[in-house]
């Protein structure tokens, strides 16, 4: 890893027992506050699908953060992936299953037939979001291209659901 993504890593704070007892929260705030760090990573979550993609889907929320950069960065839209009723007109909604129950995400029609996608969002951990994700893109006609995530956490398993995923880091 070169010197500018390790210190952009080095910039991530695990915070113990956040949101609950046992979960080691990945802080990526001082990554986003720092212009150099940020820069560093958005080149490096984008460079391997260079000219692959028309839009970026970032999943909510933080993903957002990342894939409206990423979007910039290649000149391509951004179509938010949303939690269910945060929307005014959702076209398409996924349910998926989390460790305590169920979750529900949204998109607007913005993705379109044929269109190729990439998305984006800031950690990998069990899967199940960015599968639902990839149900979500191609139920509404587009092709994902390719899954970028900030941070893997590996021992969590997520990439055996999702697939191949560009991880700028692991843990």
């Amino acid at each position: 890893m070169n010197e500018a993504l390790s210190r952009a890593e080095s910039l991530i704070r695990t915070i113990p027992d956040y949101p609950e007892a046992g979960v080691l929260f990945r802080d990526i705030t001082p990554l986003l506050a720092d212009a150099a760090a940020l820069r560093t990573v958005i080149h490096a979550l984008v460079e391997p699908f260079a000219g692959e993609f028309h839009v970026v889907a970032g999943v909510e929320a933080r993903g957002f953060l990342l894939a409206g950069a990423v979007a910039m960065d290649a000149g391509a839209g951004l179509v938010p992936i949303r939690k269910a009723g945060k929307l005014p007109r959702p076209a398409a909604s996924v349910d998926y299953a989390l460790e305590y129950g169920t979750a529900t995400i949204e998109a607007h029609d913005d993705i379109r037939d044929g269109m190729r996608v990439l998305l984006v969002d800031d950690v990998l951990a069990t899967g199940g979001t960015l599968v639902a994700a990839h149900a979500l893109v191609e139920r509404l006609g587009g092709t994902v291209v390719g899954t970028a995530v900030l941070m893997e956490l590996e021992a969590l398993g997520g990439r055996t659901l999702v697939g191949d995923v560009h991880a700028v880091f692991t843990a």
